[in-house]
């Protein structure tokens, strides 16, 4: 569910639409130390560019001479099941994995698949090694990739979202950091004096705090922090955040004050205690971070700690 898969996909449908040949290699199966999980993807171009990766580089190479010609029917491919395999492509000691060669046809599919990502749609992609087939179902966050020999079932995820509150210097670092680990990056501050531009990976949303969560409908796949160190905008925005499915709502203050914000969203808002627990704050891993830039560190770390526990 990486979007680093997403953007395999995007880039091996810009190569067919550009009338390129393309193979998909997904990895189904790895024993010991394989530096790629299952689910991993790496696309090659009929003339040999990449995208992606199966095996952190150790057997690329051998992937693009086994692709040639491009045609046919998906096929198995074992690696390193044996000691001397391992050595011979650089594989950690004892690693192995098996993958599916699928040359792409038609990218119907990738296009159908990345339209519904775009929309926040949570997508299982089934493969018919036997035909070449290819399904789309709407997937559900407890299932998982399966592989029965025959059909290959690999889930698909829309692009992780953060929405900051708040738009000043630590805003800005957050925002850039996110940006670089691929977040889709969203900030909402009102306020006419934080009007500064950021990066244009980041997109701005207009309007009051809590109307901005709303709009967005957090899901799963959505982070929420508040950083205006304003009561008066991060509280609206915490009250429709704890109340949603967003995987993690944080708030920047000090342990004082987050322990007198709890104390008004429970008396003003009605949030249930279950709902309190849900936010993190002090916001961020406790690194003793100073600087703007060393709280956005802390900050997504803890982003990341809570995303990956949940996946």
């Amino acid at each position: 569910m990486e979007s680093l898969d997403l953007r395999v996909l995007a880039d091996a449908l810009a190569w067919l639409q550009a009338g390129h040949s393309a193979t998909l290699f997904t990895v189904v199966e790895t024993w010991g130390s394989a530096p790629r999980p299952p689910g991993a993807l790496l696309a090659l171009r009929g003339d040999g560019l990449v995208s992606g990766s199966v095996s952190g580089g150790c057997i690329e190479d051998d992937l693009h001479t086994r692709a040639r010609p491009a045609g046919g029917l998906p096929k198995l491919l074992s690696y390193g099941v044996t000691q001397d395999e391992a050595a011979r492509f650089g594989l950690p000691c004892g690693g192995s994995l098996r993958l599916v060669q699928e040359p792409l046809h038609d990218g119907t599919w990738i296009a159908a698949l990345l339209q519904r990502t775009a929309a926040h749609q949570l997508v299982a992609r089934s493969l018919d090694l036997a035909s070449g087939a290819v399904q789309l179902h709407h997937a559900t966050r407890d299932q998982a990739m399966a592989f029965d020999g025959q059909t290959l079932t690999t889930l698909f995820g829309p692009r992780w979202r953060l929405l900051l509150i708040g738009a000043g210097q630590l805003s800005q670092a957050v925002a850039a950091m996110a940006a670089a680990l691929d977040f889709e990056v969203l900030v909402c501050d009102p306020r006419e004096e934080y009007a500064q531009p950021f990066a244009s990976a980041v997109r701005r949303v207009d309007g009051m705090p809590d109307d901005a969560v709303r709009a967005l409908q957090p899901d799963t796949h959505t982070a929420i922090v508040a950083l205006t160190h304003d009561p008066k905008l991060d509280d609206m925005a915490l009250m429709e955040a704890l109340t949603s499915d967003a995987f993690y709502v944080g708030a920047l203050g000090s342990q004082r004050n987050q322990a007198t914000r709890r104390q008004r969203l429970a008396a003003h808002f009605n949030l249930s205690a279950a709902q309190l627990e849900r936010l993190h704050g002090p916001v961020g891993l406790r690194i003793g971070a100073r600087t703007p830039a060393e709280i956005a560190v802390s900050i997504l770390a803890e982003i990341i700690q809570v995303k990956n526990a949940a996946t």
